[in-house]
């Protein structure tokens, strides 16, 4: 049965029988009774409930097939394996196929009514700006009466309220994104904001791979997670499947479908190839670009523009900093633009009301002398679009506090260092997520690229990132800038023990009363 009939399977009370739920997958072989109702989806045994499908997935650090047995004692009443587990023979149904984490996908979205079909959904994936760019777009269309849920690193909006992101994953599983979909649906939003990361859309993981999207939108693409993808060609490809993913499903009634890229970034023309459907485009330089700004003020409280789209000139400002912020405006801007038609005055309106992420520029004021921000950036282009900016508008001094990922992209390390060395007075390193490495190893490999720039800037290796930020704040004098970065609005730090809870904007708050700064 094709999607689109499975689309006609009408859920029964209390959940969907498992057969309803394997119309849409390849079944390689299956044991027990096909017709018990299925409650709910789990691939982590701790999370399974009485009356769920259990499926166990082969991951990087373990294999699901090794929790059988305490997902069947948690009340798992199927099985979804790769692996032969004749040894199996429980009272329970299993169900064997050659890809548990596409058929995950699949029947994540028969659970939940292929949620996807119900909405306009937008995807956004890129290097850097994800995040800003979906909240941006969010903003939006609440403002321009067009009810929308959203889904991203920082936090998910699918019902009443924002709720935080506590999974540590920007693209949730299958079934946390199709359960979300369906909230956002059921919550009366008829538009749906998605981050899709290149590790959602890769085929490895297929949390995306269900999804119908209707719009996709690439803000950059530069060095990151080659740890995951092997090579910066595998994962500019994993990217674009967000692209490839607008032919994959059927055209929605009164639903346009395009594609949003970035005409500043040099694989543009990559991601504009992968698509079927109209590509549209936005640039700070090229005035051939569908909507472009020029006369473009940006300083570290706010931008001021002028957007140029269809022949029509607009002047808009946002309370957001630097040109990256801009670039992520445009990107949200263009894709209200063209999903609901409207003029360029009718957005622009909107714009100086769009406020900022979370751990993103993220303020931290006491009325110390000098000015303190959280930021997330922890890519070298998000260095690059960061440190240039600050040192621009900063009289005295830009210290740096950062350290790079564990068992993630190695190589990004150095380039982190370089760019820091170049834009930095006063580095400080210390802890990310360290996770299995040791942390000195990751922070001396850092430093190895600042050192050539010593002595004419100041290095310090302090492990402990509450002690980095308070040696940062202790050192920092009047017209200073320092910058605590890579954690952004993350709430741990993983180490090889496990997560610990971490609050970078209330560490840095009280690390600045421990001085003496009240506010």
């Amino acid at each position: 049965m094709n999607k689109t009939m499975g689309a006609k399977l009408q859920k029964i009370r209390g959940g969907m029988t498992l057969s309803g739920l394997l119309q849409n997958i390849e079944v390689l072989k299956s044991h027990g009774s096909l017709a018990q109702k299925i409650k709910g989806i789990a691939y982590d045994s701790r999370e399974v409930k009485e009356g769920f499908l259990f499926a166990a997935l082969q991951g990087l650090h373990t294999d699901g097939h090794r929790y059988v047995e305490e997902a069947i004692a948690r009340g798992a009443v199927a099985v979804l394996h790769s692996q032969d587990l004749s040894r199996y023979r429980r009272e329970i149904s299993y169900i064997q196929v050659e890809d548990s984490r596409g058929s995950l996908s699949a029947l994540s979205a028969a659970l939940y009514n292929y949620p996807s079909r119900e909405l306009a959904v937008i995807g956004v994936t890129g290097t850097d700006g994800k995040s800003s760019t979906v909240w941006f777009i969010y903003q939006l269309c609440e403002a321009l009466k067009r009810p929308a849920g959203f889904i991203s690193t920082v936090q998910f909006k699918a019902r009443a309220g924002a709720e935080k992101n506590t999974l540590r994953q920007s693209t949730p599983e299958a079934p946390e994104i199709h359960k979300l979909l369906r909230q956002i649906k059921d919550s009366g939003s008829t538009i749906a904001v998605v981050e899709a990361t290149s590790h959602g859309l890769s085929s490895r993981t297929c949390r995306l791979a269900d999804v119908d999207f209707d719009v996709a939108i690439l803000t950059n693409v530069t060095h990151e997670h080659l740890e995951f993808h092997g090579t910066f060609e595998q994962y500019r490809s994993d990217k674009a499947n967000l692209f490839r993913a607008l032919s994959r499903s059927p055209q929605k009634t009164a639903i346009p479908r395009f594609g949003v890229v970035n005409m500043d970034d040099p694989n543009h023309e990559y991601f504009r190839s992968q698509s079927n459907s109209p590509v549209f485009s936005y640039s700070l330089n090229n005035s051939r670009a569908d909507l472009h700004a020029a006369n473009v003020t940006a300083d570290l409280c706010g931008s001021t523009f002028t957007l140029h789209y269809q022949g029509e000139a607009q002047s808009a400002a946002v309370n957001l900093p630097g040109l990256f912020n801009v670039e992520n405006i445009m990107a949200a801007a263009l894709t209200v633009l063209k999903l609901f038609g409207l003029p360029l005055a009718a957005v622009c309106a909107q714009l100086s009301a769009v406020r900022g992420v979370k751990g993103r520029m993220e303020i931290v004021d006491l009325g110390q002398p000098f000015r303190v921000f959280v930021d997330y950036a922890h890519t070298p282009g998000a260095f690059m679009k960061l440190l240039p900016l600050v040192k621009e508008h900063t009289r005295g001094k830009v210290t740096a506090v950062f350290g790079s990922a564990g068992e993630r992209d190695i190589e990004k390390r150095v380039q982190q260092g370089e760019i820091a060395a170049r834009y930095c007075d006063r580095i400080i390193l210390t802890d990310e997520d360290p996770r299995g490495e040791e942390p000195m190893t990751i922070l001396r490999q850092i430093a190895s690229a600042i050192e050539p720039a010593l002595p004419d800037k100041e290095l310090f290796l302090v492990a402990d990132r509450k002690q980095a930020i308070k040696l940062a704040l202790t050192r920092a004098e009047q017209e200073d800038t320092v910058l605590l970065l890579g954690k952004g609005h993350e709430s741990t730090i993983i180490y090889s023990s496990g997560a610990v809870h971490w609050d970078e904007h209330g560490t840095a708050c009280l690390c600045l009363e421990e001085l003496g700064y009240r506010g």
